[in-house]
């Protein structure tokens, strides 16, 4: 098994000091016992250097490891990892010769000090010889703009910011400082915050799936909204956002959108919310603030979704949901309401097949 970050495809920074490593965790170290003699004679001074992260089966004194899964806490005992991310009532199991990076949450932790080694490829500034950039496009100097890009005209493209090989930002888009969107992406009518991601293949503001029923068919009815994407967005491969109809889509600050996911115009999503590969929400529908929807999970439209309720994988939501609750299933329902059934089903099964074997039985008997 080979350590992360293959040189020719990240960029490594560092080494970093164990001290700042901890201070940018807001972790503490906590050295290994005294008594211990191998422990005693390692060098375990706060200016100690670490070179890069690796996971406890491959790292070296000169990593940084981690242990959040306590699946995995064998492995911890055997690691010969410099440094471990661990949580408090793990400290004491740090082996000799390693410092333990204490913590409640060790895999935020792993996080942070990762980008340290790790940190995001910075914009190379200028326009490739191949890009397409409309005269009326403005388009900072500090950006990058890739092969086969197009700009369209009236867009704007802010500081820092990376337009990857043939993607095409439509007439008057305009894209936040230190956004990163990546190949072959498209986006129209839209208007990004700071810090977006968008990966290879998403596109953004295509027209909504909305149409008038009349008895000779569908008449499509014009989409005159916009998407509205927050500051700190992560938007996955071959998403779709589309466009409002009336009014706008809007994708709240921090909302992370897993791959080939699909929303509905008119959809408002409340910051911090995370979607999860392939869920789909329709039209008008209205997702509270830090909300999870779990992988495959259809919405219905128009719906409201309070902040924090989670949605089980799967799931089929017909109704609304309320803040904090955790709803499963097809038709969805509270998850307690869903289990109850489960277990009630289970049990009639069993009988069931009682029955039918005492039957058999019987038969036999005679």
């Amino acid at each position: 098994m080979t350590k992360p970050g293959d040189e020719r495809f990240f960029r490594r920074a560092g080494p970093h000091r164990l001290a700042d490593l901890a201070a940018l965790a807001g972790a503490t170290v906590v050295y290994p016992r005294p008594d211990d003699e191998a422990a005693a004679a390692a060098p375990f001074e706060s200016g100690r250097v670490f070179t890069s992260v690796a996971p406890l089966q491959t790292a070296g004194p000169e990593d940084v490891s981690f242990l959040d899964n306590r699946r995995y806490a064998g492995l911890l005992a055997d690691t010969a990892a410099g440094a471990v991310i661990v949580q408090p009532d793990f400290a004491d199991r740090v082996p000799a010769g390693a410092a333990a990076i204490v913590t409640p949450e060790p895999y935020v932790a792993w996080a942070k000090i990762s980008a340290a080694f790790f940190p995001p490829v910075p914009a190379r500034a200028g326009i490739h010889a191949t890009a397409i950039v409309d005269p009326a496009a403005i388009v900072d100097v500090t950006a990058e703009i890739g092969p086969y890009a197009v700009i369209g005209p009236g867009a704007s493209i802010g500081p820092g910011c990376i337009i990857g090989p043939h993607t095409v930002i439509g007439e008057g888009v305009a894209i936040g400082a230190a956004s990163r969107i990546h190949a072959q992406v498209a986006i129209s009518h839209a208007v990004l915050g700071a810090h977006v991601t968008i990966y290879p293949g998403a596109k953004i503001g295509q027209d909504g799936f909305g149409f008038a029923i009349t008895k000779t068919g569908f008449v499509p009815v014009p989409q005159l909204g916009r998407v509205i994407i927050g500051n700190g967005v992560e938007i996955g491969a071959n998403t779709t956002i589309d466009r409002g109809s009336a009014q706008d889509t809007v994708i709240g600050d921090a909302v992370h959108i897993d791959n080939l996911v699909q929303i509905g115009h008119n959809v408002a999503i409340g910051r911090g919310s995370v979607i999860v590969a392939q869920a789909g929400i329709s039209g008008s529908t209205v997702i509270g603030e830090q909300v999870m929807i779990a992988a495959q999970a259809g919405l219905a439209g128009h719906l409201k979704v309070g902040a924090k309720a989670r949605i089980g994988a799967q799931s089929g939501v017909m109704s609304d949901v309320p803040a904090g609750q955790e709803f499963l299933g097809a038709p969805a329902q509270p998850a307690k309401a869903f289990f109850r059934e489960v277990v009630t089903l289970r049990k009639l099964a069993i009988a069931g097949r009682k029955i039918v074997n005492g039957r058999k039985d019987k038969a036999t008997d005679s």
